[in-house]
C-alpha cells in the first residue's frame, strides 16, 4: 500500500465516521421532521375532521332552518289565505252591516213618518170634530159593539138571453142547482131547456185605510142653513183669502151636501194648520152681525190593504140559454111561474131579471141583510 493509499484510507475512516455522524444526525433530523409531519397530519386530520364535523353541523343546521323556512312559508301561506278569509268575512259583514244600518235608518224614517202622521191625527181631538146634534127616540136594540162597515153595491154585467132570479129561500136555490137542467113548457108544444148556475161575485174580504191630516184643506162647520150656497161659498172665500184672518190664496172651495159642511183648499200648506188651531172664526156672512163658524181639519184617506174574496148569491140563481122565441114580458111571466111552482122545484120569488137575446143590462146586486124585528 502506498502512502497514498494509507492516507487515502485513512481518510476514508475520517469520512466514513463523519458521513456516520451525519447520516445519524440527519436521521435524527429527519425524524424530528417526520414527527413534525406526523404531528402536522394529526392537526391536519384533526382540522379536516373538525371541519368535516363542522360542515355536517352547518348541513344539518342548514337543513333544520331550511324545513323551518318551508314551515313557516306553509305556515304564512295558510295564515295569509285564513286572513283573506277573514277580511272576506269582514268585508261581507260591513256590506251587511251597512244594509242593515240603511234599512233600519229607513225604517226608522217610516217611523218617524208614521209618528208624525199619527200625531197629526192624535192632534185632531174629539173638540175639533164637526159637531152633529143627535136625539135619543125611545128605540133600544142590543149592546153589542160593531165594527165599522161597508155595504156593497155590485154591478153585475148580464149575458144576453140569461135571467137573474132571487128566491125568498135559499133552499130553493139548492134544489133549482141541484136539478141544473130545467124544461120549461112554454105552451103550444113548445118547450125550451134551461141551465141553472150559481152566482159567483167577486166581493171585497177586507179593507186597510190610512188616514193624515191634508196640509191644503180645511172643513168648515157651523154654517147659516138659510144662506144660498154660491153666496156662502163665496163669503167663506173672501174671509178665508185674507192674510189678517190667517188665511191665504184659496184654490177651491166645495159644499158637502150630505153634512152641510164646506171643504176649502188653499194654494199653500202652511195655512191649513194655522186656522184649525183657532178653531172658530167669525165670519161676516152679511152687515148685521158676523156668524162663527168652526174650522177643523179635513183628513185624506188612502187605502193601503184591499183584499178580494169569491161569494156565491144564497139566494140567486142564474137561467142561461134563454132563446129569442116570444115577447119578451110573455116570455119572463112564464118562466116566472115556471120557477114558482113547487112542482119544479121552484118556490116564492123576491125578483126577477130578464136579458133578451141581442140587449145589454146590468143588475145591481147589494148586501144581503136580515130584516130588522121591529117588535
Amino acid at each position: 500500500m502506498s502512502v497514498d493509499e494509507d492516507f487515502s484510507l485513512v481518510m476514508e475512516d475520517n469520512e466514513s465516521q463523519t458521513s456516520m455522524e451525519g447520516i445519524l444526525s440527519a436521521i435524527q433530523k429527519i425524524k424530528v421532521q417526520h414527527s413534525q409531519l406526523l404531528k402536522e397530519q394529526q392537526d391536519l386530520s384533526k382540522a379536516r375532521d373538525d371541519q368535516v364535523e363542522l360542515a355536517e353541523k352547518f348541513r344539518q343546521r342548514t337543513d333544520k332552518w331550511k324545513r323551518t323556512l318551508e314551515e313557516d312559508e306553509i305556515i304564512q301561506v295558510r295564515d295569509v289565505a285564513s286572513e283573506r278569509k277573514e277580511l272576506a268575512h269582514l268585508a261581507d259583514e260591513q256590506s251587511r252591516i251597512k244594509m242593515e244600518i240603511q234599512r233600519t235608518l229607513e225604517e226608522l224614517k217610516h217611523e218617524e213618518h208614521s209618528t208624525q202622521s199619527l200625531k197629526q191625527q192624535t192632534d185632531v181631538s174629539t173638540a175639533a170634530v164637526p159637531e152633529k146634534k143627535v136625539v135619543f127616540t125611545g128605540a133600544t136594540a142590543d149592546g153589542e159593539i160593531q165594527n165599522f162597515a161597508v155595504k156593497p153595491r155590485i154591478v153585475y154585467p148580464m149575458e144576453d138571453g140569461t135571467a137573474l132570479i132571487t128566491f125568498e129561500e135559499e133552499i130553493v136555490v139548492q134544489k133549482i142547482l141541484s136539478l141544473r137542467e130545467h124544461k120549461v113548457d112554454l105552451g103550444s108544444d113548445v118547450v125550451i131547456t134551461l141551465e141553472a148556475k150559481p152566482i159567483q161575485l167577486l166581493m171585497p174580504g177586507q179593507i186597510e185605510m190610512d188616514t193624515h191630516v191634508c196640509p191644503r184643506r180645511i172643513l168648515v162647520s157651523d154654517l147659516p142653513k138659510k144662506l144660498p150656497e154660491d153666496r156662502l161659498l163665496d163669503k167663506l172665500e173672501i174671509h178665508f183669502a185674507k192674510r189678517k184672518n190667517g188665511g191665504g190664496e184659496v184654490d177651491e172651495s166645495d159644499m158637502l151636501h150630505d153634512s152641510g159642511n164646506v171643504v176649502i183648499t188653499f194654494a199653500e200648506n202652511n195655512v191649513a194648520k194655522g186656522l184649525t188651531d183657532k178653531l172658530y172664526h167669525d165670519v161676516e156672512f152679511d152687515k148685521v152681525k158676523k156668524h162663527r163658524v168652526k174650522v177643523t181639519p179635513f183628513l185624506n184617506g188612502e187605502i193601503t190593504n184591499f183584499q178580494t174574496r169569491l161569494s156565491q148569491c144564497g139566494r140567486t140563481v142564474l137561467l142561461t140559454g134563454i132563446p129569442d122565441i116570444m115577447e119578451q114580458e110573455n116570455l119572463q111571466d112564464l118562466l116566472e111561474i115556471h120557477f114558482q111552482k113547487t112542482s119544479t122545484g121552484g118556490g116564492e120569488i123576491d125578483a126577477f131579471l130578464y136579458n133578451p137575446v141581442g140587449q145589454r143590462t146590468m143588475a145591481l146586486f147589494e148586501e144581503d141583510c136580515p130584516a130588522e124585528d121591529q117588535s
